[in-house]
């Protein structure tokens, strides 16, 4: 039964994988597009589009990678739920993430966004978003090499 049920977890965390790097992707591209705009006084209605698209992709990438990635896999591993921070350290100390504290400063980030009402003050978080992206990424990037370590994703 345990077998069976890893194969459909297993599943689950592939499905989620391919959505993560879709989305991630697409999140680089909005960085790009981000930084060539850069910092000045005033900014286009599409400028300000452009951040906003930035932060919502942020937030979606960080929630696939924490709210389903990480937790399918903690669901591989056969561990109890703990508090995310908790989580965090664990993956970290096992090697499924490569900072703990970046993916509590990165979930930090994504609730000051979610939170943010007023477009200037969304605006200045963007060169702080951009950084964590990179952030994200190293830590995307050791996941997928336990994930693979461990078969639980291939190409």
């Amino acid at each position: 039964m345990t077998n069976n049920k890893d194969e459909l977890i297993e599943l689950m965390l592939l499905t989620e994988w391919q959505l993560l790097n879709a989305s991630l992707e697409s999140l680089i591209l909005s960085v790009e597009k981000c930084k060539l705009i850069g910092l000045k006084e005033k900014y286009s209605f599409e400028e300000q589009e452009s951040f906003d698209s930035l932060s919502s992709k942020f937030n979606r990438t960080s929630d696939l990678f924490t709210q389903k990635v990480i937790r399918t896999s903690w669901m591989l591993l056969h561990e109890s739920f703990v508090p995310f921070i908790d989580m965090m350290h664990f993956g970290e100390k096992i090697g499924l993430l490569r900072s703990a504290n970046e993916m509590i400063e990165i979930r930090d980030m994504r609730n000051q966004i979610t939170h943010e009402y007023i477009p200037d003050a969304l605006r200045d978080l963007v060169p702080e978003i951009i950084e964590m992206t990179y952030q994200l990424v190293e830590n995307i990037k050791c996941c997928n090499h336990f994930l693979r370590k461990r078969n639980w994703i291939k190409d």
